[in-house]
């Protein structure tokens, strides 16, 4: 935020009338300053402190919540399996036990939709209406609709089950992408500078074992149904239907935590304008240790004005100046190309567990615990190394290195993919999932993390959540046009034909997150205030 806040937040005290108005402008001028070392002091308190237990509550009060978003985003590709086998059973030929390629891809896509409305409409509302006053609301909407999602069924007229799940799936994403902009916002305003980095990789990086536990789960739930599966595949229906309503037992663990989490000082500082409440929270959350020189006296005079709420006025008349726009423009842009080759690359998958054995092949039991177990050492190999070699080093190497690396590398991995690609599936299959396992390494160490990271440092508090939910939400239309575009587009000229050149068009937004990572600002060792000129 510019200076002219600094100086609004400086004169935050209403005055307290007396007759001698020279004594008032003495009262005012006493509380303005009380009022600015206050903050002063609390911000300094929450920036320097040690590493403490509140510090890591807050990691895993958000990181189960993006536990839960991977499990249920991951746990609709198995499950949209497990339904083929059950609502396709008696479909003539090749059609047999597979889910429509259309209703599948619709089915997944809701989720992603649902996503963009949710990062966008949280976003917002946890500026506008406070980060406390919603957080866990987004929580309430991922467990009801993923309890709802696994009791869908067809209607007596009109709706199959998977309409009614496509519902169910649109409006969890609601919830998921809610929990963006949030929880980011959330860990970033009350992490020390020094850890910041380290704190929001790590709640992001809750995604790799969200994933991984949904293919444990779906292993271990097929291992209960064995002999009824093998004696009737429709028993399958039951199996589907406990692996993703699983998915809300985390969720309902971390619920009590988020509903009872403080207001984060930084908004009750700089937007609620009460200075006192604010060094009441840093003194709870941190201990005595670090928060007890904040309290104010017992007979102090109330450091508060009135709530100076953001409006979308006063986000048009900060975002005009170019040197503003920029940052949102390259956190939009660099979010947006890596979730169309994030999201489209996974086209691949299918090859990769083929060629190391766990195609889906056999019985249907076999073939789906082949898919899960596949599914484990694709992300094993790849994905949760990439996410945790950037939470051990991204306060050291910086989110902006992190991010150019990233782009460099999977701009030559898709360029070398993407022209060789039936050379090296020629030749060596080995090669070529040692390229793609690199490239998923890369896409989280690198942009799939950064572009998470950077939104929620780099703009004033009073729009921090609002450009974390635009940034997010320009993501998720990039994930929808690989998902709901790019996988029609596969097929083209044959199965799987039109791949090389996808993976080509992936290289080129890849050129692009790299030309647009110039536009945002390096965070690491930075106050959020000294990066938003607060």
């Amino acid at each position: 935020m510019s200076s002219n806040h600094k100086s609004e937040s400086l004169q935050g005290a209403a005055p307290i009338h007396h007759a001698d108005s020279a004594s008032t402008h003495k009262v005012v001028a006493y509380q303005d300053a009380q009022a600015y070392e206050m903050r002063h002091q609390a911000l300094a308190s929450i920036d320097q402190a040690k590493f403490g237990w509140f510090h890591v509550k807050a990691c895993l009060v958000a990181g189960v919540g993006f536990f839960t978003d991977s499990y249920d985003i991951f746990a609709i590709n198995l499950c949209s399996l497990i339904m083929g086998y059950v609502y396709y059973a008696d479909a003539p030929g090749t059609a047999a036990n597979t889910t429509p390629t259309k209703i599948d891809m619709w089915v997944k896509g809701a989720t992603q939709l649902g996503c963009i409305v949710g990062q966008f409409g949280f976003g917002y509302l946890a500026d506008r209406l406070g980060r406390k006053r919603i957080y866990g609301v987004e929580l309430v909407i991922i467990i009801v609709c993923t309890l709802g999602g696994a009791f869908a069924g067809t209607t007596a007229r009109g709706l199959s089950v998977y309409w009614i799940l496509f519902i169910w799936r649109f409006v969890l994403g609601i919830g998921i992408g809610g929990d963006y902009p949030v929880s980011a916002i959330i860990t970033s305003e009350f992490a020390t500078t020094k850890n910041r980095g380290a704190m929001i990789a790590a709640v992001f990086a809750m995604q790799g074992f969200g994933i991984v536990a949904a293919a444990i789960v779906a292993i271990v739930v097929l291992a209960c149904f064995k002999g009824a599966v093998d004696g009737d595949q429709l028993m399958l229906d039951y199996v589907w239907r406990i692996i993703m309503g699983l998915g809300a037992v985390p969720g309902l663990v971390a619920l009590y935590f988020r509903l009872t989490i403080p207001e984060t000082p930084r908004y009750t500082l700089d937007v609620e304008k009460n200075a006192q409440r604010a060094a009441a929270d840093v003194h709870k959350t941190l201990g005595a240790g670090d928060g007890q020189a904040l309290l104010p006296p017992t007979n102090a005079q109330p450091i508060q004005a009135q709530p100076d709420r953001p409006t979308w006025t006063e986000f048009y008349h900060h975002f005009k100046h170019w040197r503003n726009l920029r940052v949102l423009v390259g956190t939009t842009v660099t979010w947006f190309a890596l979730d169309v080759a994030f999201y489209g690359i996974n086209l691949n998958s299918s090859i990769i567990l083929n060629a190391i054995g766990f195609a889906g092949t056999g019985t249907p039991y076999h073939a789906l615990l082949k898919n899960a177990g596949g599914n484990i050492i694709l992300n094993l190999l790849g994905t949760l190394p990439g996410y945790w070699v950037t939470v051990f080093t991204i306060d050291r190497l910086g989110r902006r290195t992190i991010q150019f690396i990233g782009f460099t590398v999977l701009l030559v991995l898709f360029c070398i993919l993407g022209f060789a690609y039936h050379q090296i599936l020629d030749k060596s299959v080995a090669a070529f999932i040692v390229l793609f396992t690199l490239a998923q390494f890369f896409q989280n160490f690198g942009p799939n993390t950064t572009t998470f990271i950077i939104p929620a440092e780099a703009f004033p508090t009073r729009f921090r959540s609002t450009c974390h939910g635009i940034s997010a939400a320009c993501g998720k239309v990039g994930a929808v046009v690989a998902q709901l575009g790019f996988f029609q587009l596969k097929d083209r000229g044959g199965k799987n034909a039109f791949i090389p050149q996808l993976i080509q068009i992936f290289a080129l937004f890849m050129l692009i997150g790299l030309i647009f990572t110039w536009f945002v600002p390096e965070t690491k060792g930075k106050s959020l205030e000294e990066l938003s000129d607060e």
